[in-house]
């Protein structure tokens, strides 16, 4: 005679209770999956964290629109190359490529390594997204990412020009330069080097 299998009354083994949690570990699973592959694309925000950053605005992103942050660019230009040119023994050419990468590495650090913001009250909704990615809630070619594309690559044809087209420059000026403007370009929007990225939130 077949055994009956009773459980306790206070186990319930119905799929109601099993479907939060396995859905909630398969989501977890594949955000994990996400972010130990070499190359992953940032999940959209949840309706949450959209919430929170529409609450107030992001003072991380939003003073690169701010009268006079375009001329700074040129400021910071301008006083590398002084810098640099007032350094004994330093050619022309030499001073411009360590301007050019001196800018490059800077630009890179700020707008596309750093994630996040230095401020608590967006309650870590912009803790996935670098300042490239918050400036101008993430459209594409507006005014102010088409100024910040263009300053690279015109600082690399000064840099080319004064430099006198030697090969060994222009490759060292180039690779600067792609390392800065790739990142900026929509098909790199969210998309992430597992290499150089820490892992992304949960």
């Amino acid at each position: 005679m077949p055994r009956a299998i009773s459980f306790p009354p206070e186990v319930d083994t119905g799929p109601h209770r099993l479907a939060p949690d396995s859905n909630m570990l398969q989501s977890k699973a594949g955000r994990r999956r996400r972010s130990s592959s070499i190359i992953y694309q940032e999940p959209a925000e949840s309706i949450e964290h959209t919430s929170d950053q529409a609450a107030l605005p992001n003072l991380n992103a939003n003073w690169v629109n701010a009268k006079g942050a375009w001329t700074i660019h040129f400021v910071l230009i301008i006083a590398l190359k002084i810098f640099y040119d007032i350094i004994p023994g330093v050619s022309q050419e030499t001073s411009w490529t360590l301007t050019n990468i001196s800018y490059m590495f800077g630009s890179f650090i700020m707008f596309h390594w750093v994630r996040g913001i230095p401020f608590e009250f967006n309650a870590g909704a912009y803790d996935n997204l670098n300042m490239w990615e918050q400036i101008d809630n993430g459209d594409q070619y507006t005014p102010t990412k088409k100024f910040l594309l263009c300053v690279p690559i015109c600082l690399f044809l000064l840099s080319t020009h004064y430099t006198h087209y030697d090969l060994t420059y222009f490759t060292i000026n180039f690779l600067a330069t792609l390392g800065v403007v790739i990142p900026k370009l929509p098909f790199s929007h969210r998309l992430r080097i597992g290499l150089f990225s820490d892992i992304p939130e949960e």
